[in-house]
C-alpha cells in the first residue's frame, strides 16, 4: 500500500495500473481471448499492460501512423519482445537459435540492450506464440523482462576476467531466479501448459496480487570497471575483494534515470550506498529491498513510483531501517570502492585463464547486415565454430568470450571477412542511443537512426581539435525516460520534440556524478555550435589525463551539482539556444 500516513478517507486513489494488476488473475487478464481475435493485430488496452510482465510491448510503426490513419486503417501493430538473460551470457547454439527467431518471426534484426539482453522487434500477433515457444526451445524466456517486477539483472561483463566476475554472473542468475514472479501464466499462454482444474491457488509471496508499484532494476559491478553504471539502478551490488577473494558487496539503493520534461518533481538520481552484505546474504538483501519498495512505493502516481522517489520521500536512513527490518538484521558498514570508467574493453584481450575474448562494438546495439559490415551473418558464422560463449554488455556491445588459443586465428579471420573489425573514432565507440522512433511510443525525437550521422559531424570537429582518440561518453535518447542512461554521460542529448534536444554536459567518467543541463531545446545546428568551441577549448586546456566531463566543470562551463545525487532540468544556469 502507498506510504501516505493519511486517514483512509484521504488516501489518494490508486493508479489505473493497480486495478489492472489486481484483476488480472495472476497476469492472465483476457490475453488468451485477445490472441484468438483475428480481426485486429492488437490486444485490448488493459492486456497491453499485462503483457509487459510476459516480456513484450505492443507498438506500432509511427512512420506509417499518419498515412494509415488517413486511410482509416488500423495502425501497423507489432510487438517488441525482450528476453530475460541475467548477466547477458548465451551459448553459441543459443545465439544461432535467437538469430533464427529474428529472421523468421521478427524484423530480421537483433537489438542488444543496455540491460545485457536481446530485443526482437516487428513481431506480428500471429508470430508471438511461435516466437516465444522458440525462445523457450533455446532454454530462455521473456518472463519479467518488463513490467512492475524485478527485471533482467545485469553484471560486469566477461566472466572469464577474474573469479570475482564469475561470481557476479552467478549472483545475477541467483537474484533473477529467486525473485521471479511465481505465476504460471507465461507457460500457459505461450507454451500451452494446462492449468490443473481445482488445483492450489497461486501465491505470490513476494509480489502479492499487485506486484511492485513500478519496474525494478538491479546491477552488479566489479571494480574498477563500472560498465553497468551501478548507481543508475534501483539496487546495486558492488563487489568487494580482499586478497583476491570476494568477501561481499556494498549495497546501493535509489538510482534511476527517468524524468519528465518540465515536471520538477521528477528527476534522475544516483543510488546511495547503505551498507555491506556477505555473498550469502545478497539474495536476501535483494528480497528485503523489493519488499520495502512493495510496501512503501507510491501506487497512486506512477511517475513517482520508482524506488528513487520512495528513498527521497522516506529518507535514506528510514528506508535502510525498513530494509533491515525485512532482512532481520542490520547491514554491516560499507567498505567503499572506486571506479575508473564505464566503457567496455573493445577489441582483443586475454583472460587470466588463458582464453581470449573479442569485444565487438555494436553501434546502438543493432545487429543486422549492412553492405560493408555484416554483423548478423558474421556472428552466425562465428557461432558455428566458437566453443565459448557470447556475452552482451551493458553498453550494448557483444563479447565473443572464452576463445581457446587455437581458435583465435579462425575467429579473427571471420571478423575481417564479414567487415566486423573496423576502425572507428573513440567518440563513436563510447556512444549509445535508445531505439526511439519509429516503434517506441514514448519517443519525442529520433535517436538510434539519427545519432550515427551526428557523430560523423562531431568526428570532424574532434579530428580538427586533435581529439580523435580521446574517449568522451556520449549518449542520446528520444525522450527523457533515460533508457540509454544519458544523465550519466559526459555529453548527452535528450529528445524534446522532432529534431530538438536538451543538451547535458559534465557527468563523471566513472559513473558517480550526474551531468547538468547546458542548453535547452536545441537542434543539430545549435548542438554543433555549442560543442565545437568547447571541444577545441578542452583540447587546448585539459590537464594530463583529464576527461571532458571533469574539464567542463573545472573550466566553469558547468557548475558541480549542488543537489546531491539528483537534479531536475529547470536549473537557472541552463539557457535556451
Amino acid at each position: 500500500m502507498p506510504d501516505t500516513n493519511l486517514p483512509p478517507s484521504k488516501t489518494p486513489a490508486l493508479s489505473k495500473n493497480e486495478g489492472i494488476k489486481a484483476r488480472s488473475r495472476a497476469l492472465r487478464g483476457t490475453i488468451a481471448e485477445g490472441m484468438g481475435n483475428i480481426v485486429t493485430g492488437a490486444l485490448a488496452e488493459d492486456d497491453t499492460q499485462l503483457t509487459k510482465f510476459h516480456g513484450f510491448y505492443q507498438q506500432d510503426d509511427r512512420d506509417l501512423r499518419a498515412e494509415r490513419g488517413r486511410k482509416r486503417m488500423e495502425p501497423a501493430i507489432s510487438f517488441m519482445a525482450r528476453l530475460r538473460i541475467p548477466g547477458g551470457r548465451v551459448s553459441p547454439q543459443q545465439w544461432l537459435q535467437l538469430s533464427e527467431i529474428a529472421r523468421e518471426r521478427a524484423n530480421g534484426t537483433i537489438r542488444l540492450t543496455t540491460r545485457q539482453t536481446i530485443q526482437f522487434h516487428g513481431i506480428i500477433k500471429g508470430n508471438l506464440r511461435p516466437a516465444l515457444s522458440a525462445v523457450n526451445d533455446a532454454l530462455l524466456d521473456t518472463i519479467a523482462a518488463c513490467g512492475d517486477v524485478n527485471r533482467n539483472v545485469i553484471c560486469t561483463s566477461n566472466p572469464h576476467a577474474s573469479p570475482a566476475h564469475m561470481e557476479a554472473l552467478a549472483l545475477a542468475r541467483r537474484l533473477s531466479d529467486e525473485l521471479l514472479p511465481k505465476t504460471r501464466a507465461w507457460h500457459e499462454l505461450w507454451l500451452g501448459e494446462e492449468r490443473v482444474a481445482g488445483g492450489e491457488p497461486e501465491d505470490e509471496p513476494l509480489y502479492g496480487t499487485t506486484y511492485l508499484p513500478r519496474k525494478f532494476k538491479m546491477a552488479i559491478a566489479v571494480p574498477p570497471q563500472n560498465d553497468v553504471d551501478v548507481f543508475a539502478h534501483d539496487l546495486g551490488f558492488i563487489s568487494i575483494e580482499r586478497d583476491g577473494a570476494v568477501i561481499g558487496y556494498d549495497v546501493s539503493v535509489g538510482g534511476g534515470m527517468g524524468m519528465t520534461h518540465g515536471e520538477t518533481d521528477t528527476f534522475p538520481r544516483t543510488g546511495d550506498v547503505i551498507g555491506f552484505c556477505t555473498p550469502e546474504e545478497a539474495v536476501a538483501v535483494g528480497d528485503a529491498v523489493i519488499r520495502a519498495q512493495r510496501d512503501h512505493g507510491d501506487r497512486s502516481v506512477r511517475k513517482h513510483a520508482r524506488l528513487k522517489y520512495t528513498v527521497e520521500r522516506m529518507g535514506v536512513d528510514a528506508f535502510k531501517a525498513e530494509v533491515e527490518r525485512h532482512l532481520g538484521h542490520k547491514l554491516a558498514p560499507a567498505h567503499g570502492a572506486s571506479f575508473t570508467g564505464t566503457g567496455d574493453h573493445l577489441g582483443w584481450s586475454q583472460s587470466p585463464d588463458g582464453t581470449w575474448q573479442y569485444c565487438l562494438f555494436i553501434e546502438n546495439g543493432r545487429v543486422h547486415d549492412l553492405p560493408d559490415r555484416r554483423l548478423l551473418s558474421g556472428l552466425r558464422a562465428i557461432a558455428n565454430v566458437h566453443r565459448g560463449e557470447f556475452v552482451m554488455t551493458a553498453n550494448h556491445n557483444l563479447i565473443v568470450a572464452g576463445i581457446a588459443p587455437e581458435d583465435k586465428a579462425g575467429i579473427a579471420a571471420l571478423l575481417l571477412q564479414y567487415g566486423m573489425e573496423q576502425g572507428m573514432s573513440a567518440l563513436r565507440l563510447a556512444s549509445m542511443a535508445c531505439v526511439a522512433l519509429p516503434t517506441c511510443g514514448l519517443a519525442l525525437s529520433e535517436s538510434e537512426r539519427y545519432l550515427p550521422g551526428l557523430i560523423t559531424k562531431l568526428d570532424a570537429v574532434m579530428e580538427e581539435a586533435g581529439l580523435r582518440d580521446q574517449p568522451i561518453v556520449l549518449r542520446m535518447t528520444g525522450c527523457p525516460n533515460g533508457c540509454a542512461r544519458p544523465y550519466l554521460a559526459e555529453i548527452a542529448m535528450v529528445g524534446r520534440g522532432p529534431g530538438r534536444y536538451n543538451l547535458y554536459l559534465g557527468a563523471a567518467p566513472d559513473g558517480t556524478r550526474l551531468n547538468k543541463l547546458y542548453r535547452r531545446d536545441v537542434d543539430e545546428k545549435a548542438i554543433l555550435e555549442a560543442l565545437t568551441p568547447l571541444l577545441h577549448e578542452y583540447a587546448a586546456g585539459r590537464e594530463e589525463g583529464e576527461r571532458f566531463g571533469d574539464w567542463v566543470i573545472r573550466a566553469g562551463h558547468i557548475q558541480a551539482t549542488t543537489a546531491g545525487n539528483r537534479f531536475h532540468e529547470d536549473l537557472p544556469e541552463a539557457v535556451a539556444a
